[in-house]
């Protein structure tokens, strides 16, 4: 009895140390209840104080769930799509080819766009006849919003890429944290104006806040708000340049110093 207790505490011992070395994992801990009674607060706030928006708000909350997926999904279809080449060990021998690192990401994007499309498209779909709800009728302004979350999900993909080739894949838990830690400033289930004021302005920093207020725009007036649109695409220009830049640097860096060759399960 005493030696199976041993050994059942000499494996919690074990894994003790793998958190006290890992942050990620120890933030992970913390992080996701932390996201999820914020996010909700915020919502139960809206709610409470705004009953009529409910009624006028058919399919708002469907067509924010799906936007929402585009940018999740844009996310890990890049960041899992380059986890599969270091859990495989294959990034090395992939830049033993002519393959360049701006290739590479490249592929990263048109991969992640594929998923998305696969996924969101499944989603929408099977919402027209359980909800009786159909995206598609925003129109236009649906692809300005998708191709701007999407854009989005690139660049947070792109810059967790970069922390796991700089930190290893014990970071890799860091593609949720980061796509849900933007998840309550983005106003995709209430108004930026629902935050506490000192956190608006970081809202507003964001792309996906400037979409799901112009998507609401749309769906509650009828009326397609082109400064919104133009801010989402410009700090989308910044963010996806940045993340690309900083991918690419990093990239660099790793193939210097001969760690493209030391990741893997």
């Amino acid at each position: 009895m005493s030696g199976s207790l041993r050994r059942i505490g000499a494996m919690m011992l074990r894994n003790l140390y793998l958190l006290r070395g890992s942050w990620p994992r120890l933030l992970e801990l913390i992080y996701w209840p932390t996201v999820q009674v914020v996010m909700w607060g915020f919502i139960t706030q809206f709610f409470s104080a705004s009953s009529a928006w409910l009624v006028q708000a058919s399919g708002v909350l469907i067509a924010a769930v799906l936007l929402w997926d585009v940018m999740f999904r844009g996310n890990l279809g890049v960041s899992l799509s380059f986890f599969e080449e270091l859990y495989s060990r294959n990034l090395g021998y992939l830049f033993a080819s002519p393959l360049r690192p701006l290739e590479l990401v490249a592929a990263l994007l048109g991969i992640s766009l594929v998923r998305t499309l696969i996924g969101v498209g499944g989603a929408a779909l099977i919402a027209i006849p359980l909800y009786h709800y159909s995206i598609f009728t925003m129109g236009l302004p649906l692809l300005a919003y998708f191709s701007n979350l999407l854009v989005t999900g690139w660049a947070i993909g792109l810059m967790v890429a970069g922390l796991v080739l700089r930190y290893g894949l014990g970071a890799e838990n860091l593609a949720w944290v980061a796509i849900f830690a933007v998840a309550p400033l983005s106003g995709i289930y209430y108004p930026v104006e629902v935050l506490p004021g000192w956190l608006q302005p970081v809202a507003w920093m964001l792309p996906s806040s400037h979409v799901f207020e112009g998507m609401r725009r749309v769906m509650f007036e009828g009326v397609f708000d082109w400064v919104l649109l133009r801010n989402a695409v410009l700090l989308n220009l910044l963010y996806l340049g940045g993340a690309v830049y900083a991918f690419l640097r990093v990239f660099r860096v790793a193939r210097e110093r001969g760690l493209l060759l030391h990741f893997g399960e």
